[in-house]
């Protein structure tokens, strides 16, 4: 299914290979393709920033869909009507497989989420979970960065260097400290795509270890709290109408102590 997809890009005018791209990063999301297309559809993503801003936006409706809704019993008669709709080829495969409850049950769930997705809970489930989408965005953009050829688009640890180049990449440049006598080298800056919005992320190093420090203005408050996230730890604070998150595998205390040199810094 997935290689076909990919077959009929080639063929594909301009705006149906972007629509089938976007169906691509769904099939991604969604673990559906191959290793040899998931590679393929991961170059894209990290070259295409359109497609990154995809991912993200999936990746954050599910994530809130699983957060937020609540957890319903199955009305009666549910199965046997999935059973039913489902047809006699796929009662055969259910019958073989062991056990079947969870066969029905996901296709259930599935139409769920369709039925919640298009309608208005979908803009409830985002607004309620907007720093979760962001999380998952942020580590995204630096498990991209971790993936690249190199994890920063300017190389420098000189702060008047790294500063002055995201003028005219991004509407607000960064506020960049310099942090190597504390043992938190700056290394570069990148510019990422929260929201389909590009912001600023800034690289510093810790041993062999990368942080990534994307700036996000006007967006949501958040609490100076850490926490763990698909194995990476993360933290996030607000000052002077802008929210820093952080992400690295660095452990908790190290990433904690990163994060308060750089809001104590002076500017």
């Amino acid at each position: 299914m997935t290689t076909g997809a990919t077959q009929a890009t080639t063929q594909a005018t301009p705006h149906g290979e972007d629509d089938r791209a976007i169906l691509l990063v769904h099939a991604y999301v969604d673990g559906e393709l191959d290793p040899a297309n998931a590679i393929a559809v991961e170059q894209r993503m990290a070259a295409e920033p359109k497609l990154a801003a995809e991912r993200a936006r999936v990746e954050a409706l599910r994530h809130a869909l699983r957060e937020r809704l609540p957890q319903e019993v199955p009305p009666s008669g549910l199965e046997l009507r999935v059973r039913r709709a489902i047809g006699p080829a796929m009662e055969l495969s259910v019958a073989r497989a062991q056990p079947p409850r969870p066969t029905w049950l996901a296709l259930a769930a599935a139409v769920m989420i369709a039925i919640f997705a298009s309608s208005g809970g979908t803009w409830y489930a985002l607004q309620s979970s907007a720093n979760d989408g962001t999380a998952a965005a942020v580590i995204d953009g630096h498990l991209r960065a971790l993936m690249a050829p190199q994890p920063i688009d300017v190389k420098s640890s000189d702060r008047h260097t790294v500063k002055p180049w995201f003028n005219g990449r991004i509407p607000q440049a960064p506020r960049v400290v310099d942090l190597a006598q504390d043992g938190f080298p700056l290394i570069g800056g990148r510019v990422d795509v929260v929201g389909r919005t590009p912001v600023p992320a800034l690289v510093y190093g810790r041993h062999q270890h990368l942080i990534s420090l994307t700036a996000i203005p006007d967006a949501p408050a958040a609490l100076a709290k850490s926490r763990s996230v698909r194995g990476y730890n993360l933290i996030a604070w607000t000052a002077d109408g802008v929210t820093y998150w952080a992400v690295s595998d660095l452990n908790t205390s190290e990433l904690e102590t990163f994060a308060r040199l750089f809001r104590d810094a002076p500017l």
